[in-house]
């Protein structure tokens, strides 16, 4: 189930931000998402999350979450 996450699911943008040190921006997890290889469709998740500080994977995981 993507709801509203251009086909990505968020296990797939999470996989891209492995290895990621929290805590982290938005912009942190973009370019992380970007060294990591990540297709367009996973950035453009990431660049629709909230614009706040991400204090670990959880934060990130319900900021996919808010994307609709």
């Amino acid at each position: 189930m993507t709801r509203g996450l251009s086909g990505q699911s968020p296990a797939n943008v999470t996989h891209h931000l492995s290895g990621i040190d929290f805590p982290a921006s938005r912009s942190d997890l973009e370019q992380h998402a970007k060294d990591n290889g990540a297709a367009n469709d996973v950035l453009d998740v990431i660049r629709q999350m909230p614009d706040q500080e991400y204090g670990s994977m959880a934060d990130v995981t319900k900021g996919i979450g808010d994307v609709e």
